[in-house]
């Protein structure tokens, strides 16, 4: 049949009132589950893909949230939370509480209605997934009547056991109807929201991580019985990073997940019934394997694996556990595999005692008494983990392989894990004073230009730095703060200023690089997107006119049109030879950059 306009993507599949979200197919692909939030409540609606309808299933006055199909597809799992009191209702223009805008409602005495907090008790306003708001006090209409036990409902709800939160499950045949499955417990302070939630047989799995733990978990709940508390099935210390990270067998009965427990520079593959159990190691080996999904047969699992010298590849884990298969690709000569060296694991120590683990590159040439220039390379997000190998994520790839390079052409590089990465626990991702609060996790950048300069084969006088987004602001901050250290950098797509406060006695101010231009003496490569949607191109505007002003050398690398990290080919082959040409020049060589007048 010829395709239409939604087919195209011209109009949307679904159209219908309310805040659409959560899009989810059914295993069949004949019908889409998503959320419709109606500001005090939202319904999970169901559409239909070749009757172009929508229809509601089971809609109440609570926030249904959380559509998860069964594995055969004939029944649908959601989430229930109580809907709306009066107390937190938002206010819009003149209505008062419960009552439509611009009502002209009064309440007794002819006094107001009383407002309430705006955000119905959830953040960004509507929703699953957060505490109770706080309704005002409106003191000058008549006293509060949101005090603890004043009216049962009126500023928090429950359902009518005293509990917060259920999951009910719809089956197809009539979705007018929906049964409650499982409930929290009365006053539950552990299990008060669940999100990305897996239903596998008689049990829904689900990611959740106390708030004294330092490590991600996945939790599961047994729906045979009534009520039952959730368990932990990853009771390994260790990343479990995101919703990729796991998978289940055919038959529901085994979580797959990837994680750095017991090797925490690397990932591998795990095992653990989702009925609880002890989780075992599957994949063995001495490389990195990740996003594990089982085959249809129950005897391998597909992975993606990297090494030292080994590009993303496709691998295959027996589930009785050993080593990857590695199937696809088949490395050729062409691809320089003994050009590269296997990173190590070197520990710095900050100036506050703070332990970063870092790798080390060293060339391979390297003779004894040599001294080689050096390149700190430090990453972005911040929430990242650099690998002793390739990485899984795309950037990250392809900036292993430049830092190998790199090597190859006689550079020592060390890649920092600097404070407010993952990988290392809550802690160390959550670690005080980073960011606008006072960019602590720059004493780690310094600890590894330390490290580097103590080393015999390293010349202290020819070291630099390149990064990309939270490494471009890291880079920015080297070169304003410590010229007298680093050489060179380069610095991709970078944060330069924190905040728009110009006020320099503020912390995000004193923060930013920005505070230390008047320092700022070493030359450095800006490159940068202006369709940027991660960082605004306006920091490298503003940056290069304080550069401007104060003649220190810049080169600049601008794309019309694209992204923070740019999607053409071409651009990145551009790049690359450019920043090994601009390292080279001011940091092997140590040239003199020309004056900028």
């Amino acid at each position: 049949p010829p395709l239409t306009e939604m087919d195209k993507g011209e109009k949307p599949f679904i159209k219908e009132w309310g805040t659409n979200s959560q899009p989810t197919w059914s295993p069949d692909g004949s019908k889409i589950a998503f959320v419709s939030t109606r500001t005090t409540h939202s319904f999970i609606g169901l559409y239909d893909v070749k009757a172009r309808t929508a229809t509601y299933v089971a809609p109440s006055v609570d926030f249904d949230a959380n559509p998860t199909w069964s594995m055969d597809g004939k029944r649908l799992l959601f989430t229930r939370r109580p809907g709306t009191p009066y107390g937190l209702q938002a206010q819009q223009g003149g209505g008062g509480l419960g009552f439509p805008q611009g009502s002209a409602y009064r309440g007794t005495a002819g006094q107001p209605a009383p407002s309430a907090a705006r955000g119905g008790g959830f953040p960004g306003g509507r929703g699953e997934g957060g505490g109770a708001g706080a309704a005002s006090t409106p003191a000058a209409n008549g006293g509060n009547l949101c005090v603890a036990g004043s009216m049962a409902g009126l500023c928090s709800a429950t359902f009518a056991g005293g509990y917060t939160l259920s999951v009910m499950v719809a089956d197809l045949t009539d979705v007018t109807r929906a049964k409650e499955v499982w409930h929290n417990k009365p006053q539950d302070k552990v299990v008060t929201v669940l999100n990305n939630i897996r239903w596998v047989g008689d049990h829904i799995v689900f990611p959740y991580t106390p708030a004294q733990d330092e490590f991600e978990r996945w939790y599961a709940i047994d729906l045979s019985k009534p009520v039952s508390d959730a368990f932990v099935l990853t009771t390994t210390n260790g990343l479990v990073e995101d919703g990729t990270s796991v998978a289940f067998s055919p038959d529901g009965r085994t979580l797959y997940y990837c994680t750095n427990a017991n090797d925490i520079e690397k990932r591998h593959i795990w095992a653990v019934p989702t009925a609880g159990g002890t989780p075992r190691q599957v994949s063995t080996d001495d490389g990195i394997e990740t996003y594990p999904q089982p085959l249809a047969s129950g005897k391998q699992i597909a992975v993606l694996y990297f090494d030292a010298k080994t590009p993303a590849s496709v691998g295959l884990v027996p589930v009785e556990g050993g080593k990857t298969k590695v199937i696809f690709p088949t490395l050729t000569k062409e691809f320089p595999s003994d050009a590269h060296v296997v990173p190590q694991i070197v520990m710095t120590k900050a100036a506050d005692s703070t332990v970063i683990h870092n790798q080390l590159f060293v060339p391979a040439d390297l003779k004894p008494g040599e001294k080689r220039p050096a390149v700190i390379f430090v990453h972005g997000g911040p929430i990242r983990q650099m690998l002793p190998g390739y990485h899984y994520m795309q950037f990250y790839h392809w900036a292993y392989g430049f830092n190998q390079w790199l090597q190859s052409q006689g550079y020592v590089v060390l890649s920092i894990n600097y404070r407010g990465g993952v990988g290392y626990g809550r802690a160390f991702r959550n670690a005080p004073n980073t960011n606008t609060r006072g960019n602590s996790e720059y004493q780690d950048v310094i600890a590894g230009a330390r490290y580097l300069m103590s080393r015999a084969d390293v010349d202290t006088s020819r070291i630099g730095i390149w990064g990309l987004s939270y490494g471009g602001l890291l880079t920015s901050e080297a070169l304003a703060r410590n010229s007298d250290l680093f050489k060179a950098g380069v610095d991709l797509a970078g944060v330069h200023l924190y905040t728009p406060t110009l006020d320099t006695s503020n912390v995000a101010f004193k923060s930013s690089a920005v505070s230390a231009i008047e320092t700022w003496k070493s030359p450095v490569l800006l490159v940068h997107g202006d369709d940027d949607r991660n960082v605004d191109f306006a920091q490298t505007v503003g940056l290069v006119d304080l550069l401007r002003a104060r003649n220190v050398y810049h080169e600049l690398i601008v794309i019309p049109d694209d992204l923070h990290e740019s999607m053409l080919h071409s651009n990145w082959i551009y790049t690359w030879n450019r920043i090994g040409e601009f390292l080279g020049r001011f940091v092997k060589e140590k040239q003199t950059p020309p004056s900028m007048k």
